[in-house]
């Protein structure tokens, strides 16, 4: 049976973004989101050809039959959404890759400040340029996981008439991986291992989905996807200290 509630979850990226506002905060909202803004510019770049060139590798395996042409529509906006929502969720993992050591000091900033109480007492430029490469190797567990389940979706979403389930499941996973990507970091803090967060949140899965929902959709928007990142690492610490931080003490 499915626990924790959907409709509490997803308030807490709202209450994120209303968090990044907080003087104590910006600086490590405003580094990683120059970051972002480059980054981002650079995939835009090259977004519309590679986008093209999938959807028609897509539409090339499709049988030659005359009510699946008719369908031919549904079939691009079908495709069309998992294709946006890996390239979201893309986005998403190289910015983190860069940003981790920045995102990982604003999550301990954002619980000192929802609890009053100190996450680590080390609080300086030298502990953050230190931090580099563990935060680096905990982007790459989060990568580990997600590519197989990713690659497994993307495939079944190539087959006609299943796909109507694939795009499904890609937001049901995306949603899923977005609460894990970002409550990681408050997680991280804790040194909670990446097997023991993702059991932690299982045990909180719907209020979990419910966070990670409008962090995914946020992320397929431009521009807002700039912001959603630092929104999404204040919210998801929101979510540790109600939800599960109380189950690591």
């Amino acid at each position: 049976m499915l626990k924790g509630n959907f409709f509490r979850g997803l308030g807490y990226l709202g209450e994120g973004f209303g968090l990044i506002r907080q003087p104590g905060l910006r600086l490590f909202v405003v580094i990683p989101l120059i970051i972002n803004i480059l980054l981002f510019g650079l995939l835009f770049y090259f977004l519309a050809e590679l986008f093209t060139a999938m959807i028609a590798a897509a539409m090339a395996w499709l049988p030659d039959w005359a009510w699946l042409q008719a369908l031919d529509w549904l079939f691009w906006l079908l495709y069309g959404v998992v294709i946006l929502l890996m390239l979201a969720y893309g986005f998403v993992i190289v910015a983190n890759l860069i940003g981790s050591p920045f995102y990982g000091y604003l999550a301990e900033l954002t619980e000192k400040q929802l609890t009053g109480q100190e996450v680590s007492t080390d609080d300086s430029w030298s502990a953050i340029i230190k931090d580099i490469p563990r935060a680096l190797w905990r982007e790459v567990q989060k990568i580990a996981y997600y590519l197989p389940r990713a690659l497994g979706l993307f495939i079944i979403g190539l087959i006609p008439v299943v796909n109507l389930v694939a795009a499904v499941l890609w937001f049901l996973f995306n949603s899923w991986m977005m609460a894990l990507q970002y409550v990681d970091y408050p997680a991280d803090n804790h040194k909670v291992s990446f097997p023991a967060l993702r059991k932690l949140l299982g045990d909180t899965r719907l209020s979990a989905l419910g966070f990670g929902l409008p962090v995914a959709l946020a992320a397929m928007v431009p521009v807002l996807n700039l912001f959603v990142v630092p929104a999404a690492v204040c919210g998801a610490t929101a979510y540790w200290v109600r939800e599960n931080g109380s189950n690591t003490q």
